[in-house]
């Protein structure tokens, strides 16, 4: 839910106005109060999953956001954590918050130790990833509703072509709603709304909920050269058939 402290519907409407990128530049400095951040739930069961793989030597948070996912690179990586995101916004918020204080202010590209691995920021789009056979595991979180479904093999070829041979592809999946269900509603008019005004306005602000199935990112995965296991987010708990309500997706570059 959104907090007190949490942007304004006028600060939302200005933000859903913009471009992708200026939207969540704008939206950077309050992000973390809104319902948007990926929950400790989930970035927890993520961090227990790559706690078993782990450890890595440099590990990268495509789509970085603020920083949490970060937070979890940095304890399973010994020497690199890198966040790329194409909002400057989003990136210095994520400076200076993942980094102590007195750092933040002089974090540059070359990174700053802060009593773990070097932490880094890159400014650029995942879908041009500046770097080659650099990582030992890439994550993500609440991200892929910004890339369209044809999007998606060349974004995972990108991601393939930056970890090194054995490296780990590892992001989260919630189980869709039930259909009929308040929340399944919800997100059925977030895209509809979405799409018509993308249809009518420019520049486009591109968010999706319901174009990123796990059966269809589990084939074009494969078909992109990784091999895919999933790992039940057992924190979340289960659906009434039995089956997880969230799952972590391992793909693995052959």
């Amino acid at each position: 839910m959104f907090t007190p402290q949490g942007p304004t519907l006028r600060e939302l409407t200005v933000q859903a106005l913009s471009s992708t990128e200026r939207g969540y530049d704008l939206l950077a400095p309050k992000f973390d109060l809104t319902p948007f951040r990926t929950p400790d739930s989930v970035l927890d069961g993520v961090a227990d999953t790559l706690g078993v793989l782990g450890p890595f030597r440099a590990g990268l948070d495509i789509c970085c956001g603020t920083g949490a996912g970060l937070d979890v690179l940095r304890e399973v990586c010994v020497e690199r954590v890198t966040g790329v995101d194409f909002s400057a916004g989003m990136l210095a918020t994520a400076r200076s918050s993942v980094l102590p204080k007195e750092l933040a202010a002089g974090a540059g590209s070359g990174g700053d130790r802060t009593g773990g691995p070097i932490v880094d920021f890159v400014r650029a789009d995942a879908r041009a990833l500046p770097f080659v056979a650099a990582f030992d595991v890439a994550v993500s979180f609440g991200a892929f509703g910004h890339f369209l479904p044809s999007e998606r093999p060349a974004l995972f070829t990108r991601v393939r072509e930056v970890l090194r041979p054995g490296g780990a592809f590892v992001f989260p999946v919630l189980a869709p709603p039930r259909v009929g269900s308040g929340l399944y509603w919800t997100l059925w008019g977030f895209d509809a709304v979405m799409r018509a005004r993308n249809a009518v306005w420019r520049p486009p602000f591109v968010m999706y909920y319901r174009t990123f199935r796990l059966a269809d990112v589990v084939d074009e995965l494969t078909r992109t050269g990784f091999e895919v296991d999933l790992v039940a987010l057992d924190g979340l708990g289960r659906l009434p058939d039995g089956s997880p309500r969230g799952r972590v997706v391992v793909a693995r570059r052959q």
